[in-house]
């Protein structure tokens, strides 16, 4: 059995995801108890379906902190159990509140939203050690289907590497477990014949492997990740996330990420997004 269970912060994007999970045929259910996970995967899988979706989330209250165990549990029974943790910037999860003007799952208790937001971070802040998680702040919604597509058509088991490139300007991406800065390096934004095009395109690709600064910076990032991944397989990481970020996120970072992305491919199963392009 394939089983996705989607988790994160509220106002996140979780019920989008669910909603392409069912669409793509999965059997879905929202806002399931952690302790009724056991049960219901079994009852499912004897009833022959073979891809399910669930959501856990705080809603469920501080019983969402037993889902890792939960998740070994299903593992161990020989389920390919996966983790989709969203999140976001408490100040676009605030301003998603206030325009769909929905209350917070939290909100009963007197608190005030950022409270509600603060205090759900904590309660879901151990999950996301054993989930790829996804930073929805700067998604927009069809974007956020593609990457939760691309997700359910990994190939069980091992480490999954991603790369994502990102914008500065637009802020730091949260899901990141690493993140390099190649801001440094000369920008092909400010040659007229480049600035329409991406780090995707022969010819920006071409200008920045004419500078030898930006081929030793990435031969670093490249010696770094070779260096180290052994050492986050053998501690049993699902996911590993390496941001690349420059200024605009379209040119300089994007060509790194395509670049390590194409090279680790042979060696791990490896995704690449590019967070400005793909928005």
């Amino acid at each position: 059995m394939q089983l996705i269970l989607i988790t994160g912060l509220s106002g996140s994007g979780k019920s989008v995801a669910l909603a392409v999970l069912e669409d793509a045929g999965f059997y879905c259910v929202d806002n399931l108890p952690v302790a009724m996970i056991g049960e219901l995967v079994a009852s499912l899988r004897a009833a022959g379906h073979e891809r399910v979706a669930l959501t856990v989330d705080a809603r469920t209250g501080d019983a969402v902190a037993g889902l890792p165990g939960a998740v070994e549990r299903l593992r161990a029974g020989g389920a390919d159990a996966r983790v989709l943790f969203l999140e976001a910037k408490s100040d676009t999860l605030i301003k998603r509140f206030s325009e769909t003007r929905r209350r917070h799952p939290l909100s009963s208790g007197g608190l005030t939203l950022p409270e509600c937001i603060a205090r759900e971070r904590g309660m879901v802040e151990g999950i996301s050690g054993i989930a790829h998680r996804i930073d929805t702040s700067d998604l927009a919604p069809n974007t956020l289907r593609n990457w939760v597509r691309d997700f359910a058509v990994l190939p069980a088991a091992g480490l999954t590497l991603l790369f994502e490139s990102f914008g500065f300007k637009h802020g730091i991406p949260l899901d990141a477990d690493f993140v390099f800065d190649v801001r440094c390096l000369p920008n092909p934004h400010y040659d007229p014949v480049l600035r329409p095009l991406t780090g995707c395109d022969a010819a920006v690709a071409e200008f920045i492997r004419a500078t030898p600064d930006a081929m030793r910076m990435l031969e670093d990032i490249h010696r770094f990740i070779k260096d180290w991944l052994p050492a986050f397989e053998r501690d049993n990481r699902s996911y590993l996330t390496v941001a690349i970020g420059c200024t605009g996120g379209r040119h300089r970072s994007v060509f790194f990420v395509e670049t390590l992305a194409g090279r680790f491919r042979e060696r791990t199963r490896t995704l690449a997004r590019h967070r400005e392009l793909d928005a």
